[in-house]
């Protein structure tokens, strides 16, 4: 339990250090982790970024208006598209720099949106992925309202579930052509992205539609596109957040959507809800999942699943391909497949 805002409740919070982080901060540690892992070495002039974020920098415009001097203030450095544009400056980019915000689905979208840059031919790589600093005043306080928040944990798909807890992270990959890392005999992939579907509700500002028509239309279209068929999805990363209707709507769209149920976990138990990053972080999941064989628990579970299929510990497991879920506010739907080096 942690609250570092003396006027809120103490709420269970996934900090990364001892207070709320700065965006900017969390995402140039992770950009230079990235390009290092990809054995790339800036200037990069023609790389491609991709950066989004749900929140961006909310938390220095909460300051900012708590200390009411906006001339003293770098108001327009935390601009909703800025966290894009630092890192573009930080491997020194004068590509195509993007800065998709589709609530919790941002992190998807933002995969996506490079990895159809690099189909077309326009870069032979992009850094692609999302970061979200979410835990300020204003965001607890409006999940608060909405009675979103767990007050002891976040049990994901797990019967006594209470909500989410707010966390904070990103997560950024190095997306580059065959061609491109074939020329330069670049180190090991992780993995590579097969296909995606995107929709949106229309149902709803907050709750998703429990017809499940935009989820179902989002998964349809993510299995048509990437050619795979249900049988060959062997885990499913979830949105998972821990709260009633979205854990109960996944379960649902899941049994739905396959005859023979996958495996499938949330790692939010562990993280948090990072927000827009939650996606591009449960991607990485999935590429960790695909390389070493092991699928991620579900962290937080306490012991009577809604899914008779929940992974529950470390398991090894041999993926031919594995999904990732996104599902925001106003009706987001995001899945993103991913298959094992080829």
């Amino acid at each position: 339990m942690a609250q570092p805002f003396v006027e809120l409740p103490p709420r269970p919070l996934a900090l990364v250090g001892d207070m709320p982080a700065d965006i900017e901060d969390l995402l140039g540690l992770v950009v230079a982790g990235a390009i290092a892992d990809a054995q790339l070495t800036p200037p990069l002039p023609a790389c491609g970024v991709v950066i989004g974020s749900s929140r961006s920098f909310q938390g220095r415009w909460e300051r900012m208006a708590r200390q009411a001097d906006w001339a003293e203030n770098p108001w327009l450095e935390a601009l909703p598209h800025m966290a894009a544009i630092a890192a573009a400056r930080q491997i020194q980019s004068q590509g195509p720099v993007l800065a998709p915000m589709a609530a919790c689905a941002t992190g998807l979208a933002a995969i996506f949106q490079g990895y159809e840059l690099v189909r077309r031919g326009q870069c032979d790589r992009v850094l692609v992925g999302a970061a979200d600093a979410p835990i300020t005043p204003l965001t607890l306080a409006g999940f608060e309202q909405l009675g979103a928040l767990a007050t002891t944990g976040c049990y994901p798909f797990d019967l006594s579930r209470e909500g989410l807890a707010l966390g904070e992270g990103t997560a950024v990959l190095m997306l580059e052509s065959e061609a491109a890392w074939r020329l330069r005999s670049g180190p090991k992939p992780y993995g590579c992205i097969l296909g995606a579907g995107f929709s949106a509700d229309a149902y709803h500002r907050t709750a998703p539609d429990p017809d499940l028509r935009g989820s179902r239309l989002a998964l349809k279209n993510c299995l048509y596109y990437s050619g795979l068929k249900p049988d060959q999805v062997g885990y499913v990363h979830a949105h998972g957040t821990g709260t009633r209707l979205n854990d109960d709507h996944e379960v649902r769209l899941i049994q739905s959507g396959f005859s023979e149920l996958p495996w499938m976990s949330s790692t939010k138990g562990a993280t948090g809800h990072t927000l827009g990053a939650s996606g591009a972080i449960g991607a990485a999941f999935c590429l960790l999942a695909l390389r070493h064989g092991m699928l991620p628990p579900n962290v937080g579970f306490q012991g009577k699943s809604i899914y008779p299929k929940l992974v529950t510990e470390p398991t090894p497991t041999a993926l031919e391909a594995a999904l990732c879920f996104s599902f925001g506010f106003g009706g987001q739907n995001g899945v993103l497949a991913l298959g094992g080096d080829r």
